[in-house]
This record gives C-alpha cells, sequence and structure tokens, in this order.
C-alpha cells in the first residue's frame, strides 16, 4: 500500500534514487531511465483521455497497468520476488483481444498512416511513439539485468495497440492522413 505522508525527501539530492528493493540506484541507469519513460507514457496517457474523450475506460485501465509495470521494473528480481507486483501474460492477451476487437472496424491498410487527422488520433500517435520509446529503454535493461519478461512484451502489444486506437479515433480509419511517397519531389 503506498502512504505518503511528505513528498520530497531530499534522499535523492545527490543524483541516486531508490528502487523498490530498498537498493539505491544512478537516476541516469537503465532501469530509471525506462521507468522514467513509462512515467512520460502515463501523463501522455492523461492528456489523450483529456483532449480526446475516447475510450476513456481503456485507457483508464492502461494508465493503472503501467503503474503496475513502474512497479515491476522498480523491483529487481529477487528473493521477495513472490511478494513482488508483476505482470502477466492475461495483461497481454487482454490488450491482443481489444486490438482485435477494434482492428475489426479497419480496413486494411495500403500505406503507411501519418500521425493525425483527429485530436484524440493525433495524441495516440504521439502515445505510441513514448510507448516505442520505452520499449526501447527497458530493452536496454534486458541487456544487463535480468527482469519480468511481460513487461517488454505488454510495451510491445500496447504501442500496437495505440496505432490501432488512432486509427479507430480517425472515423475507423475514414480520415486517417495516408504517406504518399515521394509526394513532394519535384
Amino acid at each position: 500500500m503506498v502512504y505518503l505522508s511528505r513528498i520530497y525527501t531530499k534522499t535523492g539530492d545527490g543524483g541516486e534514487t531508490g528502487l523498490g528493493n530498498g537498493m539505491r540506484t544512478a537516476k541516469d541507469s537503465p532501469r530509471v531511465v525506462a521507468m522514467g519513460d513509462v512515467d512520460e507514457l502515463n501523463a501522455l496517457l492523461g492528456l489523450a483521455i483529456v483532449y480526446g474523450q475516447f475510450e476513456i475506460d481503456l485507457l483508464r485501465m492502461i494508465q493503472n497497468e503501467l503503474f503496475d509495470l513502474g512497479a515491476d521494473l522498480c523491483m529487481p528480481p529477487g528473493a521477495d520476488d513472490s511478494k513482488s507486483l508483476r505482470m502477466t501474460t492475461s495483461q497481454v492477451d487482454r490488450l491482443e483481444r481489444e486490438i482485435d476487437r477494434l482492428n475489426e472496424r479497419l480496413q486494411p491498410l495500403r500505406s503507411f498512416v501519418l500521425p493525425g487527422g483527429t485530436i484524440a488520433s493525433a495524441w495516440l500517435h504521439s502515445a505510441r511513439t513514448v510507448c516505442r520509446r520505452a520499449e526501447r529503454a527497458v530493452v536496454t535493461v534486458v541487456n544487463s539485468e535480468a527482469i519480468n519478461a511481460n513487461v517488454l512484451i505488454y510495451l510491445n502489444r500496447l504501442s500496437d495497440l495505440f496505432f490501432v486506437l488512432a486509427r479507430v479515433a480517425n472515423d475507423d480509419g475514414q480520415t486517417d492522413v495516408l504517406w504518399v511517397p515521394g509526394q513532394s519531389r519535384t
């Protein structure tokens, strides 16, 4: 359970922060960078909800799961792993079901989609790109430390979900802005 009576602790003033297991690490360590990218993604989803007013319940659930994912990243694998909050395959499976449900409404693509269209779509495309950055940051962690494999898989599926959601937000893909290769060549 979370209980915060004070917001500042001064323990990070020297450039270190605490992980869930009590260990101290540099604020620019790969694990903390990945946690920061996930936090940024969550904040961006807040904007997508406020400005897009689209699939609010789904996006709020994802925001909550991103906190779960951050908790997973914050707790390196160890002795008390059974008490740690870990991402699960059922969370990944649910994302896949959401992708399939939403994608049924869309026509297959015949070109790449440029970010934009509706406000909701633009925010969701932004979320997709930040999600991909978070995924790359997690890959950096994986290259040097052990993490729960479902963290990486979840982020991979989540960026796909944001792409599909962005298309649905564009009138089920009807108002997608499509890439025209070489359009501006003379």
